[in-house]
């Protein structure tokens, strides 16, 4: 086990405190004292475990759907009949979801989660930890800040979204405006900084520091125009200035960029301002799923053995051209996160091959000869044909089909884990982003600082990606693409498509250009249990 938060308190925990409901509604009803309550710091951390523990939960999972497939970055087309699943992909892919949309639905739930387990976790440590305990105020903002980051998760997904910091408050709360919520997350985050650590490293990993608090405001400012109304540049400039100024963090280096995303990163990596710990042996809070199971969705079946994988993964999952068109220059490090064209193991040069039969190998074969065994190279291929189905999405149930798009393996699979669950942690606030969005907010109006401009801040990550000359100058366009090739498999792509006016374009299959689809609809289930809720435009 790597180096993350401690579950076996945790555990303990649950059963006293969060062994209820993570409904607001539900009444605290722990009969825990402060004598049997932790005392100190590193007991206080531990019993703060189950608010980092609920935003682990469906991070890499259902929020990665929303988050990539509704963008070009990512598609997962049915095939052969599998992974269809009540359209809940095919749905993201076409932005004809609704509001009984599977991961609509499941998201919502999984970010209510998030907020109703830090408010209960914050109502009962506030009141029941003596006020001079070490560490309580540093502990009580990383709380605010996990409330923080699931509201903004929230306001970005969903627009207008109630806000509720009272745990026991019964009182049903209507959604208030966007540009609103981020007042109230701006607001929380500022109250928080003075508290949280100044650390880094081991000491503070999988846990929100100062330094997360700046990054997230850093994000929130460089999309204040699209979430307010109001361009605030400049302040995320600032913002971006006091993470650059702490000197903690540094971009990694060409020959480490990879190394960001294997099964054994953590605390090491320089570039990690907040990254969530996943462990395949660490329990699940009631209520999410805490998986991250990339290899399963991303590496194709035949690879089994060139990443000497316990299990069969599934393959579903793939880039589109358009994503791709991205990654041009040969030189270029972040090239090596995906596999293309004709496949080998490991070594490089053995072939990956299949034996199966011609009528397998191409379903629309009509020889005589259809079950006659045919051997093939695994030739992964860029674009998608829905060859089966259209209506069903579904590519085809033979070789051909599994072997369409481009897949990415960036967080690399993992060979130790039976349960297909990953040891990979993921960054959510990595260095790299911190040194690109300043770079864009200096682009789109920010006041410069440092005598760093938008074209020496792309070109000194440049200089650690590809050995490729420095660029003479830079564009929009250009820093779009660059968050493309940094940022691939992230969670980040939706959020910068909508920011850069490209989220209305066409690309795979979809062309539907509705920009009420920039947000989604807040689920059915969801008034169900608050009819103070008024449902986003065009829903």
């Amino acid at each position: 086990m790597k180096k993350h938060l401690s579950f076996g308190t945790l555990l303990v925990l649950l059963t006293y405190l969060f062994s209820a409901c993570h409904d607001v509604n539900v009444p605290i009803t722990t009969s825990l004292t402060p004598d049997i309550f932790p005392q100190n710091t590193s007991q206080f951390i531990q019993a703060s475990g189950p608010p980092y523990a609920a935003l682990r939960g469906n991070f890499s999972l259902d929020y990665w759907f929303m988050q990539s497939l509704s963008s070009d970055e990512a598609i997962l087309p049915a095939r052969g009949g599998n992974w269809f699943d009540n359209q809940n992909y095919r749905m993201l892919h076409y932005h004809n979801w609704n509001k009984d949309h599977g991961w609509t639905n499941s998201t919502w739930n999984w970010l209510s989660l998030v907020v109703g387990t830090t408010n209960q976790a914050m109502s009962i440590l506030n009141t029941t930890i003596p006020a001079s305990t070490p560490g309580k105020p540093m502990n009580l903002a990383e709380l605010k800040m996990v409330r923080a980051m699931a509201y903004f998760m929230m306001m970005d997904l969903y627009g207008n979204v109630p806000i509720d910091t009272t745990y026991g408050d019964f009182t049903p709360h209507p959604n208030v405006p966007r540009a609103q919520l981020f007042k109230f997350i701006e607001s929380e985050v500022k109250a928080a900084l003075p508290n949280l650590s100044r650390a880094s490293g081991q000491a503070i990993y999988g846990r929100a520091n100062k330094f997360t608090g700046f990054a997230l405001l850093a994000k929130m400012y460089l999309n204040s125009e699209y979430y307010t109304g109001t361009q605030r540049y400049s302040d995320a400039v600032i913002a971006c200035d006091s993470v650059i100024n702490s000197g903690l963090y540094s971009i990694e280096s060409r020959s480490t960029y990879l190394q960001m995303f294997y099964p054994n990163n953590g605390p090491q990596m320089k570039e990690f301002i907040f990254a969530i710990p996943y462990d395949p042996a660490a329990g699940a809070l009631p209520g999410t799923n805490s998986n991250m199971y990339h290899a399963r969705y991303d590496v194709p079946r035949s690879h089994t053995k060139r990443f000497n994988l316990p299990f069969t993964p599934s393959a579903p999952e793939s880039t589109l051209p358009e994503y791709y068109v991205n990654f041009k220059d040969p030189n270029d490090i972040r090239n090596a996160q995906w596999l293309t064209g004709p496949q080998f193991l490991a070594d490089g040069v053995t072939p990956i091959t299949v034996t199966t039969t011609k009528k397998g190998y191409d379903q629309t074969y009509a020889g005589s000869d259809g079950g006659a065994a045919y051997t093939y190279q695994v030739n992964l291929t860029p674009d998608i044909t829905l060859r089966q189905d259209v209506a069903t999405y579904d590519c085809g149930n033979d070789e051909i089909a599994w072997n369409m798009g481009y897949r990415n393996v960036k967080f690399f699979p993992d060979a130790s884990s039976t349960s297909r669950n990953q040891n990979n942690d993921v960054p959510v606030f990595r260095y790299s982003d911190i040194i690109l969005m300043k770079a864009e907010a200096i682009l789109r109006g920010g006041a410069a600082t440092q005598g760093q401009t938008a074209l020496s801040l792309v070109n000194l990550l440049r200089s650690n990606r590809t050995t490729s000359p420095a660029l003479t100058s830079v564009t929009l366009d250009d820093i779009y693409a660059e968050r493309c090739r940094e940022f691939a498999w992230e969670t980040w792509h939706r959020n910068d498509m909508i920011r850069f006016g490209k989220f209305e374009g066409k690309w795979g299959f979809k062309t539907d250009a509705d920009v009420n689809k920039r947000i989604f609809p807040i689920p059915t289930g969801a008034f169900t249990v608050n009819p103070a809720l008024t449902q986003n435009p065009g829903y």
